[in-house]
């Protein structure tokens, strides 16, 4: 393992998000390693598909990854990075349609994702409510039950908000024979579902505890989000015996300065505004996949979050439209 991941600052780190990242290392190998075992069965082999929806372009190929590197890797945020809006708040419009809670539940499930990108900050209080609120939504059903819906909802409202520009960097490193990995606050079920359908190799998520197939309402540490994104990775990178150094992150937001920090090729995509500005000051690399002028909206966090909140209004609105 190279120096930088004893050096690369964990000044954010609390005993909770250490806990959480290691805990999505971990449940991250054990899925690959399942697929892995499952692939290797006779009746078992299946072609990863190609991305949903528009084609992905291929024409912006990064400077790098080094073909053949084994000790390096790629991490990609999901949020507005790899798919446009927040995930958790898909899945959340999918669990409505399907009844599993009322309109109201849903316009507050789309407030506390805004959240997150109008304080660009780590609140204790609101990470608390948004996390109890989805794991009230999730207690006492079965896991198997939320990846099948999973699936479905998956098709419904993420296929399609896949940015191709992002699918193509992903695409490169898994062509220079890299790993690629997701690293999101989403459930590590949600955000595995997302990485197989991309092809990708894996996913870091939220981890919740479930007794005997079942979710019991809580958390394995906390939350995926923030310090716990650059311990998970630092993590994955341990097990996996990977060089930080030579490692490639990408994210649209500042919350995830310390997982770019920690890796050696760190990239801002569709950034906000505080991120740009801290890429453009320590030289990283700028990718944005938006019109111009979409970035110059979306480039402010407060436009984000109201965006984001007017969206789940008009969801909610129109699902109970159609329930009426």
């Amino acid at each position: 393992m190279s120096w930088l991941s004893w050096l690369s600052p964990r000044r954010y780190a609390t005993a909770r998000s250490v806990r959480a990242g290691e805990a999505a290392a971990e449940a991250a190998r054990k899925t690959v390693q399942e697929q892995e075992a499952r692939e290797a069965a006779p009746a078992a082999v299946e072609e990863a598909p190609a991305p949903s929806g528009k084609k992905a372009a291929r024409a912006a190929e990064p400077e790098f990854p080094v073909a053949g590197d084994t000790k390096a890797a790629a991490f990609f945020d999901l949020d507005n990075t790899v798919m446009q809006g927040a995930a958790l708040f898909h899945f959340g419009r999918g669990l409505y349609k399907r009844h599993f809670f009322r309109k109201r539940e849903l316009a507050r499930f789309a407030w506390q994702q805004a959240w997150f990108r109008l304080a660009g900050n780590e609140d204790p209080a609101h990470i608390q409510d948004a996390r109890d609120s989805a794991l009230s939504i999730v207690k006492g059903h079965r896991v198997s039950e939320l990846m099948s819906v999973g699936e479905e909802i998956y098709d419904e409202y993420m296929a399609e908000r896949i940015w191709p520009g992002t699918r193509a960097l992903a695409q490169a490193h898994l062509d220079a024979g890299q790993k690629v990995w997701l690293v999101t606050a989403a459930p590590i079920e949600t955000a595995t579902i997302i990485a197989r359908r991309l092809g990708l190799t894996g996913a870091l998520g939220t981890v919740a505890e479930s007794v005997g197939g079942v979710y019991t309402g809580k958390l394995v540490g906390e939350m995926l989000h923030g310090p716990a994104k650059a311990e998970a990775v630092r993590a994955l990178v341990a097990a996996e015996g990977l060089d930080l150094s030579r490692c490639a992150a990408y994210s649209d937001s500042a919350n995830d300065i310390p997982m770019l920090s920690l890796v050696g090729h760190p990239c801002a995509v569709n950034p906000d505004a505080r991120l740009r500005r801290h890429a453009r000051e320590h030289g990283w690399r700028l990718r944005d996949y938006r019109t111009g002028r979409k970035a110059a909206r979306i480039g402010i966090p407060a436009a984000v979050g109201l965006g984001a909140l007017a969206g789940g209004a008009a969801a909610a609105a129109a699902l109970h439209r159609r329930r009426r």
